[in-house]
């Protein structure tokens, strides 16, 4: 009896879903040019949410305007239900809110070990007078981090040397020093060979798993976007043509017209 009372109020109440991040009437304008317009986006908490469109639909825009480098014309955006828009980037990576861009942004005269110990000495907020006395902080976070993205046998490597998939895992690592609980990514396989795209599709999963992240990223390659997502909204001119699980979008004639043609139909079968 015990046992049918739950089930029973577990069909009544199903288990609430947390919005991570929430955009209401969100605009940018520059000198005149719209950007973004009208901007009502929602996501939820262990999404995998694609933002795709065309080069000039307001990707980039958007994700400036989340991560605090760009403030909005007008509308807000908020993170677990504060408002975050108008804060400093800094401030928004405290909350738990990190990023990779699509240029690399690395130290490349540092080796990949220094690279994340530094990031995570700058989470910590943490001061030293010489490089020496940092030498063994974060020493186990450091390798644990680089374990993760699968740069273990790298540690001692000058960053500026690895190869260019290399490369954009250890960036991957150094926003993941920041814990964030949400993490958006910004083209994060271009450049990349097949098989080093292949691979960070299994990467981006299994971080996303390992670390209960959520993810929001930008993204041309439609094979990535149908092997990560399980939502995609799709920029056109600034305004947000459609929105949907992978299959959805697949189907959407208008976004079919509009923007991707019969590309959209060959994302991984």
């Amino acid at each position: 009896m015990a046992f049918q009372a739950w089930l029973a109020e577990c069909t009544r109440s199903p288990r609430k879903i947390n919005k991570m991040l929430e955009t209401n009437n969100l605009h940018k304008s520059f000198e005149g040019f719209k950007a973004l317009t009208a901007i009502d986006f929602k996501l939820n908490e262990g999404e995998r949410h694609a933002i795709i469109g065309p080069n000039g639909a307001g990707k980039t825009t958007f994700f400036n305007l989340i991560t605090g480098h760009t403030q909005p014309s007008s509308g807000e955006i908020r993170y677990k239900g504060n408002l975050i828009s108008g804060l400093k980037p800094y401030t928004i990576v405290k909350l738990g809110v990190a990023r990779s861009f699509q240029r690399i942004n690395i130290y490349p005269r540092m080796t990949v070990f220094q690279n994340v110990q530094v990031a995570l000495i700058a989470q910590k907020n943490q001061h030293f007078r010489f490089f020496s006395q940092a030498h063994n902080l974060h020493k186990k976070e450091t390798e644990d981090l680089l374990e993760l993205v699968d740069l273990s046998e790298e540690l001692e490597d000058i960053a500026g040397e690895l190869a260019y998939g290399k490369q954009k895992q250890l960036e991957l690592a150094i926003s993941l020093a920041a814990d964030p609980r949400l993490l958006l990514l910004d083209e994060p396989t271009a450049g990349m060979s097949p098989n080093e795209t292949m691979e960070s599709i299994q990467l981006i999963n299994h971080i996303a798993e390992t670390r209960s992240l959520t993810l929001l990223f930008t993204e041309h390659d439609m094979g990535v976007v149908f092997g990560i997502a399980d939502r995609i909204s799709v920029l056109h001119h600034g305004q947000i043509l459609a929105s949907g699980t992978p299959e959805a979008v697949r189907q959407d004639t208008e976004v079919r017209k509009v923007y991707l043609g019969e590309e959209i139909g060959n994302g991984p079968a």
